[in-house]
């Protein structure tokens, strides 16, 4: 049933409620959800296929709120799952059935910690009809200029001017309603990453699994494919499946995917367990633009780890082609995240990354101790935004490569470790030397040595290894309180 007020068409809108069962609760954001999206869907299909609407077609977000009157003491060692402070604390929420789990999850902590309801009912906040048809099968879009009205005069479109990154980025504190941020992004700001994971990925934002590969060679691809070829003859392992661009999937070792006709522009790779905690590689290709705009993205799907591992110029005479980089710091040149992070901003290594990594190069190469010096050196990786750096004046350049103790360089690492701190989802970089350009050593193909073939191969299984020993950690060692500032929202 609808109701017309004031020349707008809603579904009718049930009364908020409250719940103490974490479960019913989601369970209510999946009803409000599809019931909002599929009123928006069946109007817009009567839209597009008949005459234009008499009046304006609206339905609202669901929206969590939680109101609390006390200060609670929480478990001082979380990071997250509780709010600072008494008042009330909202966010709206979109696809409740892609973060069916996420959802359970924290809702679960806030009842734990607070004694307190979560409520649940329609937000204030329109559903952009972009969203509410994208992905539907049984919506049908026309091309632009076919329909005989503007879009904009019967239904809500995406509204940039509330689509940001204000709450992660510490610069909005209160909702227009007066509560406080409950949750790090709106559904808008999800639906919109949501929307945009599907144009650069081309693949369903629902493979992409809780930690997250980033590299810069398509060699690394390749090799992914293979581990994942290995590892599904294997069941015990828990994988599932390899999901490649196109939404290709392979559930035996030696299926068969066919070509992609028009790769996207940072292909996406998903070696899937059936709780989500598989690995999915990225090839955002070169430079900071691409490694910005994949990880502002990927990080409302909320992954518990996401590293760099790419190839990098190394700096220093003592490292051969081949050589493994662990990044113990960041010389941000990049210049993509300064208007969102200063520079002055400090992007710390995080000790369960950099100990999983180090112990991951251990296993494969089997090194250890001062023999791993060997292979691998820790220090300040460099990434800057010009990838002819080289044919500049080095003075001046190299002056500030030095004064740093950069050890290597890159156009990528510094950007996702610097977004991955923005967004409190735990980073780390392990890179690859393919060239010394400071000592004539420059990436030509007769140059790469067997040493050098045979560490790129490693690096991708360093990589995968990595991962692994994340995920046998707990949720709460994995998201420590380094990457929360003093005012934070409750939910991951």
């Amino acid at each position: 049933m609808t109701e017309e007020t004031h020349s707008i068409l809603t579904p009718e809108s049930p009364a908020h409620e409250a719940f103490t069962d974490a479960v019913a609760a989601v369970d209510r954001l999946e009803e409000l959800f599809f019931a909002a999206t599929g009123f928006l869907s069946l109007h817009f299909t009567r839209a597009v296929t008949g005459r234009k609407p008499e009046a304006r077609i609206r339905a609202f977000y669901p929206e969590i709120r939680l109101t609390t009157t006390s200060h609670v003491k929480a478990d001082s060692r979380l990071s997250f799952g509780h709010v600072a402070e008494p008042g009330t604390y909202s966010t709206t929420v979109t696809r409740p059935d892609l973060f069916r789990n996420y959802l359970i999850q924290q809702i679960e902590l806030l009842l734990r910690h607070h004694g307190q309801p979560v409520v649940i009912g329609p937000s204030e906040t329109p559903i952009p009809v972009h969203f509410a048809v994208a992905g539907n099968p049984k919506v049908s879009v026309p091309q632009e200029g076919v329909l005989e009205f503007s879009l904009r005069d019967v239904f809500d479109v995406p509204d940039l001017a509330t689509t940001n990154d204000d709450i992660v980025n510490g610069t909005r504190q209160v909702h227009a309603d007066g509560s406080r941020p409950l949750a790090p992004f709106t559904a808008q700001r999800v639906d919109y990453s949501l929307a945009r994971l599907a144009h650069y990925t081309a693949t369903d934002a629902g493979h992409f699994q809780n930690h997250v590969l980033f590299t810069n060679y398509q060699f690394y691809v390749d090799e992914f494919e293979a581990y994942a070829r290995k590892v599904l003859a294997e069941p015990d392992l828990g994988y599932t499946e390899f999901v490649a661009p196109g939404n290709l999937i392979l559930t035996t070792p030696d299926g068969v995917l066919p070509p992609t006709a028009k790769m996207p522009q940072m292909p996406s790779y998903h070696l899937k367990r059936a709780d989500g905690n598989g690995i999915t590689l990225v090839n955002i290709g070169v430079g900071p633009s691409n490694a910005k705009t994949a990880t502002d993205h990927i990080a409302v799907l909320r992954p518990h780890a996401w590293l760099m591992v790419g190839h990098c110029a190394g700096l220093r005479n003592s490292q051969s082609l081949g050589d493994f980089v662990l990044a113990h710091a960041y010389l941000r040149e990049d210049h993509v995240l300064d208007d969102d992070l200063p520079v002055w901003v400090p992007i710390p290594a995080l000790a369960e990354i950099q100990i999983a990594l180090e112990d991951a190069v251990e296993e494969v190469t089997q090194l250890e101790g001062y023999e791993l010096k060997r292979i691998m050196r820790t220090g300040t990786v460099a990434t800057i935004d010009n990838r002819n750096w080289e044919l500049r004046d080095q003075s001046g350049p190299v002056q500030r490569l030095s004064q740093s103790r950069a050890i290597a360089l890159d156009m990528e690492s510094a950007t996702i470790a610097a977004n991955g701190f923005r967004f409190r989802v735990p980073y780390g970089t392990l890179l690859c030397v393919s060239d010394k350009p400071l000592h004539g050593e420059l990436k030509l193909p007769g140059m790469a040595s067997e040493f050098y073939k045979t560490q790129v191969a490693r690096h991708l299984q360093i990589g995968v290894r990595a991962m692994e020993r994340l995920r046998a950690m707990p949720i709460e060692r994995i998201h420590s309180r380094k990457l929360r500032s003093f005012d934070e929202t409750a939910f991951l």
